[in-house]
């Protein structure tokens, strides 16, 4: 999986060391309310070590799953706990993690699943964009500039449309969306069994050079 850089973030491979980030990020209900069907919270180590090694065996040439860690900032002067200061409703497992600089959230681009009456659900044939982000980081940006970073970087690798789903009230995630070029199509169930808001972009045409 290609890491990616921007202005103030790196985007790379999720390591071992990062379980108790991700076990703090995914054991907040302000994260999970708007992620799948039936919601429930991440409750241990063991789950985020699972985690991490499903997305570092994802087996596709332009898809991944990327940290985003912020540039240049020692850990615990960006809002996120630091030795064992947490806030919010993280596990006690997951306070007490260190990593310099720190992590502020996930960056996925996948395959999304259709609609259907078996589980699991079957491929779609589509790419989404998504975004799972800390607490502690929302309202600076990063998620509009990790997101846009990713799509630049799937339509370069050729992929030729994503898309993205947010539930309906998910507002924040839908002005993430508009700010990195997506349009907006409505409402659709046609991914995950859910009514969904659907964003897509579609890859820019060939600039046309000098006749």
């Amino acid at each position: 999986m290609k890491s990616l850089e921007t202005d103030r973030l790196i985007l790379r491979q999720w390591k071992p060391e990062d379980a108790g980030f991700v076990l703090d990020l995914y054991s907040r209900w302000e994260v999970q309310r708007f992620i799948g069907n039936h919601l429930q919270v991440m409750r241990d180590r063991s789950q985020a070590d699972e985690r991490i090694r499903a997305w570092q065996q994802m087996d596709n040439p332009v898809h991944g799953v990327w940290a985003v860690q912020l540039k240049g900032q020692p850990t615990g002067e960006a809002g996120l706990p630091d030795q064992g200061q947490g806030t919010g409703q993280g596990t006690d497992e997951s306070q007490g993690y260190d990593q310099a600089p720190p992590l502020a959230g996930t960056l996925l681009l996948k395959s999304i699943p259709a609609s259907g009456a078996s589980l699991p659900l079957e491929p779609s044939g589509d790419t989404e964009i998504g975004w799972h982000f800390h607490p502690d980081h929302w309202g600076h940006g990063y998620a509009t500039e990790a997101a846009a970073a990713v799509l630049s970087y799937a339509f370069a690798s050729g992929l030729e449309r994503v898309v993205a789903v947010t539930a309906p009230a998910n507002k924040a995630s839908q002005n993430v969306c508009l700010r990195i070029g997506m349009k907006h199509c409505g409402q659709t169930n046609r991914y995950y069994n859910a009514l969904c808001e659907l964003f897509e972009a579609t890859a820019p045409a060939p600039s046309q050079g000098p006749h």
